[in-house]
């Protein structure tokens, strides 16, 4: 299969940087189903090496090269599609001139046939400087339920090819789906996209940090150099040229650039897009002091992410908000659980009473607020609609953070310090947890006074460990729990975030009707990282007794796994949810194994 290159011969003249881009240091063959052309054809090349040589000749200079009209041009981050519906699709490339920074004309196909002798949908596009040479089109007129090729084209100058499929109609019986998260590209290789690019599935599902906003020496960086994945541009990326340079090297990655290549992707930001813990008004990786002013900094981000990402853009970037309906099957509602509508996160020490009696009047206030908000009134009030409205059999939310109940006692909080790891700490925790866990096995009549105590929430109350998920935000969750609830609708939570796999049950709290405590409402899955390290990185204890706390003292919790990357595969049928947990066997060399980690359905009864 032909490898797709660069214009060698241009690129070898001594000119200014700021003309010419650095090739990759890999251009790695995509995935062998997908077809791909050189990106320059050999027309543009020779005709391009004439006229930068006489320019060169009369001015000293190439920059003038970017006036011609047939100059050499490069594709040099593949091609995607995403958001797709049941008569379009959203088609993205990255076109630019070898050298300077004119525009270049585009033609797009979408064909029936990897030969293209079907075209079913074309048009024109232009890349710009002002979107930093990234194209977007909607491919219009298409079939529902059908595979289709895409490429976008000047003259002889082709695109690598893209197989997308668009969204069924009301016959579907199947549904497939690839849940993906937190992809980082200094902590590893993207062998889980690799993984995904080889499988089944018919559509890729992205829940956010799809980059890292950190400096080259910032979080998951220790192997980064010896990897060759040290991050570009060094400094904490702050902006739009910042941000756009980032996903250049993460979209330079062959594996991404196979996945993209392979299906269409569905995709929300988390905060990493943006900056860490990010919310409404602000993030705890944002000092505006140093880093100015927090409005430029998102609208820089999302102007980003909505020129490198194949999502459909509105006139205001910040809405990403929006539904997909595979036939009557199912309704995807992708959520933003980050930006548009979070109050800002409370301190757990606050809420647990570690930081003095005033601000743990504060923090309950806050945490207990019937207006506390983390979609936002109105994204709560369109995804209640939408539900509502829905005629599908299984409603799905594509959102970033967990969901599900994940609470530990006082007991056990008070003495599980990531900070502190000395052997007494340890031993503290250890023994915590095995007194909650021994007095949870013991019939009530028999507990001691202790265990009674340690079993009672007034005296030993019941706290999400993660107050940057669901769990900080218990009135606006009990809300869209309880609006599920009394539409009858089966829910399917997908989130990830934590970059570990999780499998639970979503229940009430009860807050406005204690009978209704503890009623199951639906089920979540949430898919492990594709690189980011989890928590395993920061708890100083084997994975199986991770594995072993988390499922003994978490009610809600039916399964996780503490220490492997990985993505998950969700079937959807009438009457089953099924999701698989694949994991890979390492991120930090090319040579990996995959395996299935774990299989679990959610029926209908």
């Amino acid at each position: 299969m032909p490898q797709a290159k660069l214009n060698k011969p241009c690129e070898s003249v001594p000119i200014s940087s700021d003309h010419v881009q650095s090739s990759p240091s890999s251009q790695a063959f995509l995935h062998p189903h997908i077809a791909v052309e050189p990106t320059l054809s050999r027309r543009g090349f020779v005709g391009g090496l004439a006229s930068m040589s006489a320019v060169a000749a009369l001015s000293g200079s190439l920059a003038a090269c970017s006036n011609l009209s047939d100059e050499p041009i490069e594709f040099r981050y593949g091609v995607a599609s995403g958001d797709p519906l049941s008569d379009r699709v959203i088609l993205w490339t990255h076109v630019k001139p070898v050298v300077g920074e004119s525009s270049v004309s585009l033609q797009y196909e979408v064909a029936s046939d990897l030969g293209f002798t079907s075209i079913v949908s074309s048009g024109n596009a232009v890349s710009t400087l002002d979107t930093g040479f990234t194209v977007k089109i909607d491919a219009l007129g298409l079939s529902p339920g059908k595979t289709y090729y895409y490429r976008f084209r000047r003259g002889e100058d082709r695109s690598p090819v893209g197989t997308t499929r668009t969204l069924p109609d009301t016959s579907a019986s199947e549904v497939r789906f690839a849940v993906l998260s937190c992809s980082n590209y200094p902590a590893g290789y993207f062998n889980v996209y690799a993984e995904v690019a080889k499988s089944d599935a018919q559509y890729a599902i992205h829940l956010g940090d799809y980059i890292y906003e950190y400096a080259s020496t910032g979080y998951a960086s220790e192997q980064a150099t010896k990897l060759g994945r040290v991050s570009d541009p060094g400094n904490e990326i702050l902006s739009l040229a910042d941000y756009r340079k980032r996903y250049a090297q993460y979209r330079s990655d062959a594996d991404l650039q196979a996945l993209h290549a392979k299906m269409p992707m569905i995709a929300v930001w988390d905060d990493h897009e943006i900056a860490n813990d990010a919310w409404k008004d602000g993030a705890e990786n944002h000092d505006p002091a140093k880093e100015g002013a927090w409005s430029a900094r998102k609208t820089a981000a999302l102007a980003a992410y909505h020129e490198w990402m194949p999502i459909r853009t509105a006139a205001d970037r910040s809405i990403i908000y929006r539904s997909f309906d595979f036939g009557n099957l199912l309704s995807l509602h992708m959520l933003d659980t980050r930006l548009l509508g979070r109050d800002q996160q409370i301190p757990i020490e606050d809420l647990a009473g570690l930081s003095g009696p005033a601000k743990f009047a504060s923090a309950s206030a806050s945490f207990t607020a019937p207006t506390r908000q983390l979609l936002g009134v109105s994204q709560s009030n369109w995804l209640n609609a939408q539900m509502a409205a829905s005629k599908a059999a299984w409603q799905v939310l594509g959102q970033q953070v967990l969901m599900a109940r994940m609470e530990f006692p006082a007991s056990v909080l008070a003495t599980l310090n990531p900070s502190n790891t000395s052997a007494e700490a340890q031993a503290a925790g250890a023994k915590a947890v095995n007194d909650y866990l021994t007095a949870k096995a013991t019939r009530p009549a028999d507990r001691t006074p202790l265990q009674a105590g340690l079993m009672d929430s007034k005296t030993n109350p019941k706290l999400g460990y993660n107050l940057d998920a669901w769990d900080g935000y218990i009135v606006a969750r009990e809300s869209l729990l309880g609006a599920a609830a009394q539409l009858g609708k089966k829910l399917i939570s997908l989130a990830g975030d934590t970059h570990n796999a999780w499998h639970s049950k979503l229940t009430l709290m009860g807050l406005a009707n204690p009978a209704m405590a503890g009623m199951k409402v639906g089920e979540e899955f949430a898919t492990s990282s594709v690189s980011s390290p989890g928590i395993e990185s920061y708890l100083s204890l084997p994975p199986a007794q991770i594995k072993a706390i988390f499922e003994g003292v978490v009610d809600d919790l039916r399964w996780m796994d503490p220490s492997r990357r990985g993505y998950l595969k969700m079937i959807f049928t009438a009457t089953e949810a099924r999701g698989e947990w694949y994991f890979v066997s390492t991120v930090t060399d090319k040579s990996y194994t995959v395996s299935l980690g774990k299989s679990a359905s959610y029926g209908s009864a």
